[in-house]
């Protein structure tokens, strides 16, 4: 590990000594048109929230990311009405005396509920009367060096998304319906990673430390990741990934006081899987091999669409006894997503798309092998998005701004496995100008929790969204969810004796993207 940071170190070094000569500069040129080298983009979001989703823990104070019904705390009953807010800064800094071959980018975040503190420090409050909150959050701070054509080397704080496309440079559209969708890895982290783009295939390398713990010790939580993907055809491309997590952290770090890793509390926070392993040190490597293909994935080139991806889960862990680690169990569990639609209008909003995803799962670990999978939810909250699915309640949705919950907040369903899907239809009244659309969403568990069933639950939804100008639309939002038998558990439904009452969310929301 320490050896593999002194050749990243001295990487960097030979770069910045030889960095002309190796960037092919050549100081007699004159830029033939004077550049912007500073560029303020943002994103701002507002919506009123009318919904019976909340957190019983007055701590929280509403800001509320995971399971529903998880650690938590969230439950459903008591309806609520409030406003929320976000905007996230970019600033970008491209120096001319470099003629555009490095960028720096820094990215920020403040949210807020509309009232909620003043005169304090911390992320997420700031809003209530007189204001005066120490609020901003850092996204990312990262350098982009391009030296030669098709090449990109990111260094710092920076986005990690499961795609072999430049998220600096890439739609979200095409991230979240793509590759593995942000399913997997769906955050930020600070690291190392170089891509190289040509015109009919791609690959990225990253490294990145996602925790450091005592820099003495090989106690850290670092993963490395590697991506490919070749169109084979203007409509069709084909991919493969591998990710590796080397994990001595023994569920420290983290989130705040809830850890991270096998063991931690943010397992149950996030919906994923709690190891037991207790309070033991461990030793985990994880392994994520997976492949991709695309076919015409955002309706560019025709009118069929199909997309998917299968990746397996492949681990050890080996706990501590009497100072010595042995083997405590294996991993070995695999993922499912099939994505297909069909555009029957003029515009890729009149469109029927139909989405399955399908994770194994593990119902009593009797044979020191778990069988289901793990995300980046492990680690981090959120450490996976998967948020295009269409679904509001039952899965994540993307329009949020401190809550961030649904049914299966994790694709692995508390590790006992899931099959489920959505069905959205969606229409264009005036093109791309005014669309609808509405949708259902169900998943069963693959595995009963103890006195449950299967069935999670039914959902239905619709949208209709106005453009109001360039990048500026109005969105009115409403979903119900129909619990299942899943939730007579009182071990998946908060501790309580019976079925909670069915959550429901009704938002309206203004967005504009600046530039």
């Amino acid at each position: 590990m320490k050896t593999f940071k002194m050749v990243v170190l001295s990487v960097l070094l030979f770069t910045s000594s030889y960095g002309q000569q190796a960037w092919n500069f050549d100081e007699s040129k004159t830029p033939q048109k004077s550049k912007k080298e500073f560029q303020f983009l943002a994103y701002f979001f507002t919506q009123g929230v009318m919904n019976n989703v909340y957190a019983k823990n007055d701590f929280l104070k509403g800001q509320t990311v995971g399971r529903l019904f998880g650690g938590n705390t969230s439950t459903t009953g008591e309806q609520a009405f409030y406003f929320e807010q976000r905007i996230l800064p970019f600033i970008i800094y491209q120096p001319n005396l470099l003629d555009g071959k490095a960028i720096l980018r820094m990215a920020f975040e403040i949210d807020w509920t509309w009232g909620d503190a003043s005169y304090g420090a911390g992320g997420n409050f700031g809003s209530a009367f007189s204001a005066d909150q120490v609020n901003l959050q850092t996204q990312n701070i990262e350098l982009e060096l391009l030296p030669w054509k098709g090449w990109a080397i990111n260094l710092g704080l920076q986005r990690l998304f499961d795609t072999p496309y430049n998220p600096y440079r890439t739609f979200v559209s095409t991230m979240t319906n793509t590759a593995y969708r942000l399913a997997f890895w769906g955050s930020d982290a600070v690291g190392l990673t170089v891509r190289y783009d040509r015109d009919y295939d791609r690959f990225k390398a990253g490294y990145y430390q996602l925790y450091e713990n005592n820099i003495q010790q090989p106690d850290d939580v670092v993963l490395w990741e590697f991506m490919y993907e070749r169109e084979i055809t203007p409509a069709w491309s084909q991919g493969f990934a591998a990710w590796y997590i080397y994990d001595r952290g023994n569920g420290e770090g983290g989130v705040s006081i809830l850890g991270q890793g096998l063991n931690s509390l943010l397992n149950n926070y996030n919906g994923t899987y709690s190891f037991p392993i207790g309070g033991n040190p461990y030793k985990a490597d994880i392994f994520w091999l997976g492949t991709h293909g695309n076919y015409n994935p955002e309706f560019t080139m025709g009118r069929w669409t199909l997309n998917g991806f299968f990746v397996s889960n492949i681990g050890k862990v080996r706990t501590e006894k009497n100072g010595e680690y042995s083997k405590a169990f294996d991993i070995l569990g695999f993922t499912g997503n099939l994505r297909t639609g069909y555009k029957y209008g003029q515009t890729s909003n009149d469109a029927v798309i139909a989405d399955i995803i399908f994770t194994s799962g593990d119902e009593d670990f009797k044979d020191d092998t778990y069988n289901g999978v793990l995300t980046g939810n492990m680690w981090g909250s959120p450490g996976a998005i998967f948020i295009s699915h269409g679904a509001y309640l039952l899965y994540p949705h993307g329009n949020v701004v401190n809550r961030f919950i649904s049914a299966v907040s994790d694709i692995s369903n508390l590790g006992l496995g899931q099959i489920g899907g959505t069905l959205n239809l969606h229409k264009d009244f005036i093109p791309n100008k005014l669309n609808a659309k509405v949708g259902l969403a169900a998943s069963k568990s693959i595995y009963e929790p103890k006195n449950g069933g299967s069935f999670i639950g039914l959902e239905a939804n619709a949208k209709i969204s106005y453009q109001t100008a360039v990048f500026m639309n109005i969105e009115l939002h409403g979903a119900y969810l129909w619990l299942g038998d899943f939730y007579d558990s009182p071990e998946m439904n908060g501790g309580e004796n019976k079925k909670p009452s069915n959550p429901y969310t009704f938002f309206m929301v203004f967005k504009w993207l600046l530039f």
